[in-house]
């Protein structure tokens, strides 16, 4: 009888049941969005990574290629190999953004999921012979040289025109046509923003990666793009011909 006494009185009481579950239910209330937020940040973790060894193959690329990227390189006839800026002297090349990452295959490590984000809805290509700009995440700065450190290089396809956050990829259509634009380094007349996909979950004014002609990245929302980076874009140029715009202004790629 003592016995039964004993594991009777180690049990929960019924207050003591509804504080233990009041308590679970408060901590819970406390992670859920801390783990949320973790869960946002890894995919742009997993970016910022990923345009880091871009850079990286920038680089490598540019020291046997007279210290130019590929942009900025006219194939080489009698290897069939070098740069696309050949396609680059006619106006609309945004069809083949792709050829920019397929030139650096080597230099990227022979691996097409390098060239896309993890918030992105593409699929990643099985290898470079068959990548397309559906295949790719990131629009490329052809103006850009090391020489200007602060000039564009790349970054996430998620801009569009405008002060305010579209729901839609901007610049970079659906059906991989890409896009050729030109803005004007003043981002009062020119604005742009990132739209609500990829990586501006949270943050009502859009955010997104960019990785600069020095091969460093930045992790920036819509408004320091515009005040921060934007006016110090000034590139090597590399315009279509007979098309050099008056104002002062870069060119970006889009897939």
């Amino acid at each position: 009888m003592e016995r039964k006494r004993n594991q009777k009185s180690a049990a929960f009481s019924k207050l003591e049941l509804i504080v233990v579950l009041v308590v679970i239910v408060v901590l819970a209330s406390m992670l859920l969005p801390a783990i949320s937020n973790c869960h946002c940040k890894a995919p742009r973790i997993s970016c910022v990574n990923n345009l880091k060894q871009i850079g990286i193959a920038y680089r490598v690329w540019e020291s046997d290629n007279n210290d130019k990227f590929p942009a900025l390189v006219f194939t080489a006839t009698t290897t069939n190999s070098g740069g696309w800026k050949d396609l680059l002297t006619n106006q609309n090349q945004g069809a083949w953004c792709w050829t920019n990452y397929a030139i650096m295959q080597n230099e990227l490590g022979q691996s097409p999921k390098v060239v896309l984000c993890p918030a992105d809805e593409r699929m990643a290509a099985t290898n470079f012979t068959n990548i397309h700009n559906t295949n790719i995440s990131y629009f490329v700065g052809v103006g850009s040289h090391d020489n200007f450190p602060q000039s564009i290089l790349g970054g996430d396809r998620n801009l569009n025109p405008g002060w305010t956050s579209q729901k839609d990829y901007g610049f970079s259509p659906a059906n991989g046509n890409g896009n050729d634009i030109t803005l004007q380094t003043n981002s009062v007349k020119d604005p742009v923003s990132w739209t609500f996909k990829m990586h501006s979950g949270g943050n009502s004014a859009g955010a997104g990666n960019i990785l600069l002609g020095d091969a460093s990245v930045q992790q920036v929302n819509s408004k320091r793009f515009r005040t921060d980076y934007q006016p110090f874009a000034l590139d090597a140029g590399n315009w279509p011909s007979n098309h050099v715009p008056s104002a002062p202004s870069f060119r970006l790629i889009f897939p």
